[in-house]
């Protein structure tokens, strides 16, 4: 998740107020006039008093604990086995996501998908059609006590489930929703755990 604030900003140029958005990767200011700062204009980002200062001199007034926790989230953006929750060691299965980058990414963590479904820490499923939600209900017993199932599905416009159908499915075999994660550019992540 992103962060996003009303700021006072100097620029080389003079002064703006407007929106400051910040997503991976990018730095967006909506003001009199819009800036993006990417990539190389990010690098060297620093809180200083109350502000958030780039390398080319731009500053945000967003005061002190707000502008060490945006130069802290830029300078380490949190990748996406860390917004998934997933760490060295744990149990984890990849059913029917197809996505290279992602296997790469456990590979990365020391992750090595299991095939045994039995005790796991967290259960990646993709689900795009009624049909395959219909066998969560199969799956929850997979799971360790703690365990989560992230239900993967495609979004936007290629989108075939709404996310409140996802939800009603998990919710009829006793699932609750904690979190959402955009997944890649072109799928959506859902988390469900046990009720407690």
């Amino acid at each position: 998740m992103g962060k996003d604030a009303e700021v006072r900003a100097k620029f080389a140029d003079g002064p703006d107020e407007g929106r400051l958005q910040y997503e991976p990767g990018k730095l967006l200011f909506r003001g009199a006039q819009r800036r993006a700062f990417r990539g190389d204009e990010l690098n060297g980002v620093r809180a200083e008093g109350g502000d958030l200062v780039l390398a080319d001199g731009s500053r945000f007034a967003l005061g002190e604990k707000a502008a060490a926790s945006w130069a802290a989230a830029i300078l380490n953006p949190r990748g996406r086995l860390d917004k998934l929750g997933v760490k060295a060691g744990m149990r984890v299965a990849v059913l029917g996501v197809v996505d290279d980058a992602f296997t790469g990414e456990l590979a990365g963590r020391g992750v090595k998908p299991v095939t045994d479904l039995a005790d796991l820490d967290l259960l990646f499923y993709a689900a795009d059609s009624a049909g395959e939600l219909a066998r969560i209900g199969d799956l929850v017993p997979a799971l360790a006590d703690k365990g989560a199932l992230w239900v993967v599905s495609r979004k936007g416009k290629a989108a075939s489930l709404k996310d409140v159908e996802v939800m009603a499915a998990a919710k009829l075999v006793g699932l609750v929703d904690s979190k959402v994660v955009g997944f890649s550019e072109t799928l959506t992540a859902l988390r469900f755990t046990r009720r407690r």
